[in-house]
Parts: C-alpha cells; structure tokens; sequence
C-alpha cells in the first residue's frame, strides 16, 4: 500500500507538470474546424445536484481509477483558468483557494498552513513571542478564548475561557480567521490593545484594555505546597518541549517535602505535543501501563502508546482539576489517570478534542504546509475524546454526543 501510495504520488506530481508545461490535449474543442460556443443567457443552473441513488458503489480498483481522473479534473480548471479567463489572475492564489476548497469539508483543524500561521504553531511548543498571552480559536464566526495563558497581560486583564472576542480595535470579529486575530493582537511589547468582549451571562458588551508583552512560554507556572497542609500543587499550562522535563523537577521537590497527595491542575491547559502528554502520564502511571492509542482510517495506522519508565509519583492520591479549557493532550493524561484509577477528576466537562494531526509540506521551499487530521485519539477504556460538535468547520448541529471525560463537582 506505501509503495502503491508513493508511486501514485510521483505520477500525479509528473502529470501536473507536464499539463502546466504544455497544456492539457482535452483543453480544446472536440471538433477542431468548430467555432468556440459563448453563453450569454441567465438561466440558473443547479450547482448541488447529487448523484443517483441509483449510483453504483465503487470498486477499489474504480475508486483508484477514478482518483487519477479526478486529479486531471482539478489540473484542467487550474489551466483554463490560466489560460482563458478574462482577466490576469495571481495562479498562486487559486491554488490556494483550491486547497482551502478540498478541505472545506474535512474537519476543523485540517487546514492550509501558511509561514506565519506555522510559526505561530511552532511558538506553541517553544520560545516566546510578543503579544496578549491566550490561546484563541474560531467558532461559529467568531473569535472565541480557548484559555488565557497563565500570568499573561491577558490573565492579568481577567479575561477567560470561553470569552468571545467581538472587535479587535473597531475592526468586527465576525467571519474573521484565527490567524486574522492572531495578527491583529500581536505586536510591539509595551504597546496596548483595545478588545470588546461578549462573556456569557452578561447581556452588555467588555470593554478591555490590554498590554502586550513578552510571553514566555512555559508549561509549569506554579508547584508548591497548600498552605497548612501537606498536600502538594502542580499548576500545568500547556505540553511543550520541555514540560515533562520541568514537570519531573517540579514533583520531585514535592517528593523531597513529604507530600501526602497531589493537585494536579490542568484546567485552561489546551493541549500540545503527544510525547509529552505521555511522558507526562509516565509520571503517575505503572511501567507498561497504557495510556492513549490512535485509529486512523487503515488497520495499519491503530497506535498504542505506553509508559516506558517507572513512575515517580506511583501511589499517593492525585486529584486532577479540568475545565471547558482542558482539551487535547490534557485530555488524554486525565483520561489515562482515570481509566487506571490513578487518580480522581474533577471539574467541568472538558473540551472533547481527540483528533490527531500531522504537518505534511506542500511546496518544496515549504511556503505552505498542510496541517491534516490522520486518527483519532483513544483513551485506554476505548472512549474517544472527540465530540462531534467539536470537529465540524461550520456551525456545530451534531445532536449526538460522544461520552465526555466523568467529572465530579467539588
């Protein structure tokens, strides 16, 4: 099947070219001695029809067949427009457009990367930038705080999970893209920025004024002892490059204390880097335990991953705070906790996202990158993490619910 992929790959790659270099041999008429036929009409034509019923379920071997025609499909519209369309047309564009328009029907976090939207990725996971310090996203035609990065200008500010931004400036946030956002609220540290905010359950409009900052990027922003006991309290942000790292230095000093249990806080945490979810787990969990595994759309992609070390912190109680921000990778350490009975969860319903993506490059000086979901995360019980209402790029109508990660309430 690789071999078959990669062979598929380069003959697609080689057709492309030869129709850019030299035309497509279907780009003419039938009839060479025909005049060319213009339309000057307004008769509507139905652009949803579907197929039949009736329509014959394909083989493998025709679905195969079908690709490369569907792929000569795509090359023939690029170079007519290239070639004939009225106007001069940027070619770069419409083959972005094009990408965005496969994708449009896939899931919400398979998207077209472009370097500025990448670098922000990347800043996830290491380094520092300037800007307001949260995690955004886009939902229903808004821009929506997925949580505000601890001890950020925006934490300070008191601006929360869940809030929704309205306006950036005057500028309407409405059918605005995420990396749109991005951009508009980054820049120099010192300067500031004006946001409008709707928070549910008040009816008027936020006014918030925020300064940019430095934001350093780390992933434990607080551990230390609940005063007047002997409980210890680990406050974990986000799964970076080096949160594991940080994390073990950080109980092993509660170790070094006596501690009798653990509040692990991972509420607000949006997730990260899958080593370090479980690397992370290792901590709590028996050598060999499982802790999440993975099922893309082919046998051969199922992955399970275990812990390959012997933890530190092995059998005192542990309780894990989650909220409506914990989401991703948080979601799979609570879940391994919970489903080895490692530990107490408690809190709200988490966010319910179990999708697994991969960074493919696009273009050869890696211009463009597509960020595409391949699986989906499963906690060791066999739940899924994802909800439905999570993984739609449109409005989220799934009435069906996936199980949610088992909360209590304190």
């Amino acid at each position: 099947m690789v071999r078959f992929s990669i062979q598929l790959f380069g003959i697609t790659v080689f057709a492309i070219a030869m129709i850019w270099v030299v035309g497509s041999g279907e780009a003419v008429q039938s009839n060479a001695s025909s005049e060319p036929v213009y339309w000057a009409d307004t008769i509507q034509i139905d652009l949803t029809g579907k197929k039949n019923e009736s329509d014959e379920i394909k083989s493998p071997k025709e679905k195969r067949d079908s690709f490369f025609r569907d792929i000569k499909k795509l090359s023939q519209v690029a170079f007519n427009i290239r070639n004939h369309y009225m106007e001069e047309v940027d070619t770069e564009e419409i083959i972005k457009a094009g990408i965005r328009g496969m994708l449009s029907d896939l899931d919400r976090f398979s998207v077209l990367m472009e370097p500025r939207s990448y670098d922000a990725l990347m800043e996830s996971t290491q380094g520092k930038y300037e800007g307001l310090g949260m995690v955004i996203d886009s939902r229903d035609d808004r821009i929506v705080i997925i949580s505000p990065i601890e001890g950020s200008p925006a934490d300070r500010r008191g601006l929360r999970a869940g809030d929704i931004i309205w306006k950036i400036e005057d500028t309407e946030t409405k059918g605005m893209r995420t990396s749109e956002a991005s951009k508009l609220m980054r820049g120099t540290a010192g300067t500031s920025i004006n946001l409008t905010i709707k928070r549910t359950g008040i009816d008027e409009l936020m006014e918030f004024e925020v300064n940019r900052a430095v934001i350093e990027l780390k992933s434990v922003n607080y551990s230390g002892i609940v005063p007047g006991t002997d409980i210890g309290y680990v406050r974990l942000s986000k799964f970076a490059e080096e949160t594991s790292h940080e994390l073990r230095e950080a109980i092993s000093e509660l170790n070094d204390q006596n501690v009798s249990a653990l509040i692990f806080d991972l509420r607000s945490n949006g997730g990260g880097l899958l080593d370090q979810a479980i690397e992370t787990a290792e901590l709590f969990l028996e050598k060999g335990r499982e802790v999440v595994y993975t099922k893309g759309k082919y046998a051969d992609t199922e992955r399970h991953f275990y812990s390959k070390r012997e933890p530190i912190f092995p059998d005192k109680p542990i309780i894990v705070l989650v909220d409506e921000g914990t989401a991703s990778a948080s979601e799979i350490v609570a879940g391994a906790i919970q489903d080895w009975d490692r530990g107490l969860i408690i809190g709200s319903d988490t966010y319910g996202k179990g999708l697994v993506q991969q960074i493919f490059p696009v273009s050869n000086d890696r211009d463009l990158r597509l960020k595409l979901t391949t699986a989906k995360y499963y906690v060791p019980s066999g739940r899924s993490i994802q909800r439905p209402d999570r993984q739609n790029k449109g409005s989220h109508k799934s009435k069906t619910m996936m199980t949610k990660m088992k909360t209590a309430i304190p």
